[in-house]
């Protein structure tokens, strides 16, 4: 981290609320935990009283086969954002350029900046077509927070390819990837991958994550990784989580049929952005104030898309239990 520039960064607007008094459809967390996860974080309390084993061998193992790649590849964090934190500090420099997607992430532009780098904005659809010469690193969201879309694999192979030749490493971020099928990119040369375990498991407060990484980009990734950062029951609850396959696919149908009937029963008042992720972008045809005020006087918090940069008259909504969001639909078809 550049000293210098850590005080010019601001912090980043987020989802979440924390109002027990309305549906939090501002977060895209999964509503639903794995049965026995809650048995798995008490069980953590009696090893918690001894520091982590830092080699969090059974962590990495889990790890491995969730994204199917080597657990010498894994790295453990405390959740995404610190995989993200740890794969700018290994591979941007101060003064480096750093291609980002846009709107995307906001946690991309400040982490690159708190390096000291400058980042460079590309349109979210048109990032696997911007040439990775002379950059530091190249950045891709996969599913795009706040879009939805997730990229086509050829084309983002076809992308490393291209990152690799210019020496550019390329780090992907894969938050939302378990949602879909599509594969990950773990333990490809040249790519940084970073996971959360937040989303799919419903669990944002663990700070459970991680990155993977081959050959010396890992290694420095491992090097640079803080001793014992990973909390006893976050590896205990997370490596449990990620071997909960039926959950995984329970979790994965449950939330493309349902963002389907959102999306039909949306259309037309909204303009409903096609995607992949346990959430829908939605284009707002008026006063999107009075929209966020009258789906919170419903018992509903959305999240206000507008501070992600070129969205101007936007909000996006979670996708969460079926009634949950028969609620929401019927509130946002009343304003429209």
């Amino acid at each position: 981290m550049d000293p210098d520039s850590a005080a010019d960064v601001s912090r980043v607007p987020h989802g979440g609320d924390g109002d027990d008094g309305v549906v939090d459809f501002s977060a895209n967390t999964n509503p639903r935990r794995p049965p026995g996860a809650a048995a798995t974080y008490d069980a953590a309390f009696g090893p918690a009283t001894r520091y982590p084993d830092d080699g969090y061998a059974d962590y990495r193992a889990a790890a491995a086969d969730y994204v199917d790649c080597d657990p010498g590849e894994v790295v453990p964090t405390a959740g995404g954002l610190a995989a993200l934190r740890l794969a700018f500090g290994v591979t941007v420099a101060p003064g480096d350029s750093v291609l980002v997607p846009e709107p995307s992430f906001g946690e991309y532009d400040r982490e690159i900046r708190l390096q000291g780098a400058t980042p460079v904005a590309v349109a979210h659809d048109e990032i696997l077509e911007a040439d990775p010469a002379e950059y530091a690193a190249a950045v891709v969201c996969t599913p795009n927070n706040p879009t939805g879309e997730a990229a086509d694999p050829e084309a983002l192979r076809a992308y490393l390819a291209d990152c690799r030749a210019a020496d550019t490493a390329l780090v992907v971020d894969e938050a939302f990837l378990d949602f879909t099928d599509r594969p990950s990119l773990a333990g490809e040369p040249g790519a940084v991958v970073a996971r959360s375990l937040t989303k799919m498991f419903g669990l944002p407060g663990l700070r459970a994550g991680f990155a993977v990484a081959t050959g010396g980009l890992g290694d420095r990734l491992d090097a640079a990784r803080p001793t014992w950062g990973l909390s006893v029951p976050a590896a205990g609850v997370g490596a449990y989580c990620m071997r909960q396959s039926a959950f995984v696919e329970e979790t994965k149908a449950r939330v493309g049929a349902e963002r389907a009937r959102m999306r039909d029963r949306l259309e037309p008042e909204f303009e409903v952005y096609p995607s992949d992720a346990p959430f829908l972008l939605l284009g707002v045809d008026g006063d999107v104030d009075a929209l966020l005020a009258h789906a919170r006087e419903r018992g509903f918090a959305l999240r206000d898309a507008r501070t992600f940069p070129t969205l101007d008259s936007h909000v996006r909504v979670a996708v969460r239990l079926p009634e949950e969001n028969d609620a929401l639909v019927e509130a946002l078809s009343e304003f429209a």
